[in-house]
């Protein structure tokens, strides 16, 4: 529409549109549905690291009406009526999926996830940790950020729903357990061939044994044939 065409403060123009049928509001409601179930859908595949400090529900609001409020007021072809629906449609459904997942527990462990423990005993549980398409790089950032050296620290971490992790240590009154070492540059020489004999971490699950020096050995838990000497710091928090 060519600029000298538009009448400031049109209302028949900001409250409908001359080229849409009064029944339009009903497919507006209908594409409504439809686009919140693929935020939420989207959402629940992607995994949780991306709604971090925000839930499910919290962030696809955020997504779905600041998409809707952008078009109403950049486009003077958008009716306001439109925007209205959207709104009215958006928080009723985020009413709605907020009070199934109060009243019904396993939907929200379906739909938000429940936590998953990634680390059991100072050793990575491998399948769970792909399964949360995380990486040991991301996990080992979020550990070393509490101060962790070595897993044998660490008794359980979980992965929470909203994409936080928390962390349980050992008393400090017991002895210290030996664990795989995770600083980086301590990664980074991780060798299929100990250069003496000692105690071992397996490099990707942190399985710990006695190893000969110049011993060819698979891990147990994992098949991996990489090793570190295995840390015994105590943790300083």
């Amino acid at each position: 529409m060519p600029s000298e065409s538009i009448s400031p403060f049109d209302w028949q123009r900001l409250l409908w549109s001359d080229n849409m049928p009064p029944a339009f509001l009903g497919e507006v409601v209908f594409r409504c549905v439809v686009t919140y179930l693929l935020i939420l859908g989207t959402l629940r595949i992607t995994g949780r690291r991306q709604v971090k400090q925000l839930s499910l529900f919290e962030l696809s609001i955020i997504l779905a009406l600041g998409s809707a409020a952008g078009d109403a007021m950049f486009y003077h072809d958008v009716p306001m009526l439109h925007v209205l629906a959207v709104f009215v449609v958006i928080t009723a459904l985020y009413w709605l999926f907020n009070h199934l997942t109060e009243r019904f527990p396993r939907f929200s462990d379906w739909l938000e996830g429940k936590p998953v423990c990634l680390v059991q005993d100072g050793q990575i549980q491998l399948e769970a940790l792909e399964k949360q398409n995380l990486t040991h790089k991301e996990l080992f950032g979020e550990l070393r950020q509490l101060q962790v050296e070595h897993l044998g620290q660490v008794r359980k971490l979980f992965f929470e729903a909203t994409g936080e992790i928390s962390v349980f240590f050992y008393p400090d009154d017991e002895p210290v357990r030996p664990g795989l070492p995770i600083w980086p540059d301590q990664l980074d020489q991780a060798q299929e061939l100990p250069k003496e004999a000692g105690t071992y971490a397996c490099d990707q699950c942190g399985y710990t044994t006695a190893l000969r020096q110049g011993q060819v050995h698979a891990c147990p838990r994992c098949r991996n044939g990489r090793w570190l000497p295995v840390c015994t710091a105590r943790r300083v928090s």
